[in-house]
């Protein structure tokens, strides 16, 4: 096949496939910019999960002048993953993605502050005010400001699937929940998300390492997620192998990213306690009690919007076992 074009849509299309292999040989024979892009974020999150060639890849492909490689690399030192971290490189990186033409790390530079970016600003996590002492939870008032709300749920948007749970391996949907959920990936996460999820790490006092997939979430009217623990069960078998791994769920973060509609609460049902945030509020609870141990008194559930949409971000973290 001599049309590269056309190579680089059979590998696309391999991947989509689950043909990572033959995927990922037809990248690296192209050898374009965009396949070398396309081959590192394949490799960062396409199993068998290869990072140091995937990170390599993108380093390669930004040094030839790859517009989203170089973008990619600014995520990559913000969160210290695949890069050293270094906030001040990551935010080069967006600008130098955005001299090349992507549009995202232009529309990204706009957000936070364009020429005179306030980094220690942008860093500041905010302040707790504990409202229940047993369980532990806290609110964050402005949390975020309406702006960041907006970019989350315009990222979010377009990825929205049914949500899924994890009481099972492979994190199948449960009749508990039927709402919608966008998660991000390690080349999904933007330096926004980015600085937000050092905030939250900050905030909770716990190792950014420990967080998971940031998810935003979004309930249409009538849409709940019936109570629930977000602890993960230590006698389900499907999910030991991730708590030995992993560590357990240790705490809840959750942000209102908008808050025209009625009802929506989240509710914890053993305290007959309902809290709803203005746009930007922020919850933390804790799902394990002060030595470590899975919290029943955290049972909670989201209520179903009675008009209108709720979208949320949801981030879950992880205690080191």
């Amino acid at each position: 096949m001599t049309d590269p074009h056309q190579a680089l849509c059979l590998a696309h299309e391999h991947e989509a496939q689950g043909r990572q292999p033959e995927a990922r040989r037809l990248y690296a024979e192209i050898g374009s910019v965009e396949a070398l892009t396309a081959l590192g974020k394949n490799l960062l999150t396409r199993p068998p999960i290869e990072p140091y060639e995937g990170v390599a890849k993108i380093v390669d492909a930004a040094n030839k002048g790859g517009a989203e490689a170089v973008y990619l690399c600014g995520t990559m030192s913000a969160l210290g993953a695949g890069l050293a971290q270094n906030w001040s490189m990551a935010l080069q990186c967006v600008a130098a993605s955005a001299e090349r033409g992507w549009q995202n790390a232009k529309d990204e530079l706009r957000l936070l502050g364009g020429t005179s970016i306030d980094l220690m600003a942008l860093l500041e996590p905010g302040t707790l005010r504990e409202v229940h002492r047993t369980p532990r939870i806290a609110v964050a008032e402005k949390f975020l400001k309406p702006e960041f709300c907006d970019w989350l749920i315009a990222r979010g948007r377009p990825k929205i699937d049914r949500a899924r749970t994890f009481r099972t391996a492979d994190g199948a949907q449960d009749k508990a929940r039927d709402n919608s959920a966008a998660e991000f990936n390690f080349v999904e996460i933007d330096v926004v998300l980015a600085i937000i999820r050092a905030r939250i790490a900050t905030l909770a006092g716990l190792p950014a390492k420990g967080l998971e997939n940031t998810q935003v979430l979004h309930y249409a009217t009538g849409q709940r997620f019936a109570p629930h623990y977000d602890y993960l069960d230590t006698a389900n078998r499907a999910v030991a192998k991730s708590i030995a791994e992993s560590g357990q769920r240790a705490a809840t973060f959750l942000v209102y990213l908008n808050d025209d509609f009625d009802g929506a609460e989240t509710e914890f049902v053993k305290l007959d306690w309902r809290w709803r945030g203005a746009k930007g509020d922020a919850i933390l609870f804790w799902n394990v009690d002060e030595a470590g141990k899975p919290d029943a008194s955290t049972l909670h559930a989201g209520l179903a919007p009675t008009r209108g949409e709720k979208w949320l971000l949801s981030q879950w973290i992880r205690q080191a076992p």
